[in-house]
């Protein structure tokens, strides 16, 4: 039984969407019984993550969805998968900016944590077709203009939105946003993925995003992925860039040691956020 009876919404979702995905399926009393909130409120839960396309209602409880390399998670869901391990990936992310740099900032949740770290850089110039990361800037700017808590508005980040049409991950893609990103130079990019693999690279189940990934991939002079332990292995919809393309992998320490051992042999540095370099190679 969880402890914390007063979880999030997010987050309850999140357990719930792990004991599907663990255990083949769930039975609604016993998520009752495990998260000790009422048959009702499960019920909301998995009705939510069924809109998600995360998992499938049967009578009695929910089963797995059946491919899930052609579903996307919304913005909501994957914001209660992995917290603490995106907040530690987002701190050692940000110690790679450059005060006045250009740098691309996709979409994501933990891009979305990594924004908020950004914040502390000055005169960034950020591109991003995310709408939240947008937020968090433009949020932080009028803070700070307003007499409140933040830097003075002279540091902060220059914002430019891509424009485009928008996911379940409230990231903006298709046209409008290739227009924008091909005519731009960053001096990094923040990548945020679906998946990562050896054979399949980095990938996503939306083809649109495949594709707006792919220009932020080749207007980069630098890629850095930032993605949680449970990125690796998973396969979506479409690949759009080779692991070879990635400059720099920031994970968390729940990395297996077989697929820390694929980057000894490549140029990808991989940065293992929460250790020290003794410990990553003990």
């Amino acid at each position: 039984m969880v402890d914390n009876q007063n979880l999030l919404a997010e987050q309850r979702r999140a357990l719930i969407l792990d004991e599907v995905r663990r255990r083949g399926g769930v039975r609604v009393n016993e998520l009752t019984r495990r998260l000790s909130v009422s048959d009702m409120t499960v019920r909301r839960d998995l009705d939510a993550l069924a809109r998600q396309g995360m998992v499938e209602k049967v009578h009695g409880g929910a089963l797995p969805v059946s491919d899930p390399s052609t579903h996307e998670p919304g913005f909501e869901v994957k914001s209660g998968l992995e917290p603490s391990a995106k907040a530690e990936i987002a701190k050692a992310a940000a110690e790679l900016a450059v005060p006045g740099s250009a740098i691309a900032l996709a979409g994501g949740t933990t891009a979305y944590a990594l924004a908020q770290r950004l914040l502390e850089v000055p005169e960034l110039t950020v591109v991003t077709n995310s709408v939240r990361v947008a937020e968090v800037f433009y949020n932080a700017q009028r803070a700070a203009a307003g007499g409140g808590e933040g830097r003075p508005p002279a540091e902060a980040a220059t914002v430019v939105l891509t424009g485009g049409m928008r996911t379940p991950s409230d990231t903006l893609v298709g046209p409008v946003a290739d227009a924008a990103i091909r005519s731009l130079h960053f001096d990094l990019l923040f990548l945020g993925v679906h998946g990562i693999s050896v054979e399949a690279g980095l990938s996503t189940p939306n083809l649109a995003e495949a594709e707006t990934n792919r220009h932020f991939v080749r207007s980069a002079r630098r890629v850095v992925v930032v993605a949680d332990h449970t990125k690796w292995g998973t396969v979506g919809l479409s690949s759009f860039a080779a692991l070879d393309e990635v400059d720099v992998l920031v994970t968390d320490a729940g990395l297996s040691a077989e697929a820390r051992a694929e980057f000894a042999d490549r140029p990808t540095e991989l940065v293992v956020a929460g250790e020290s370099a003794a410990d990553a190679d003990s």
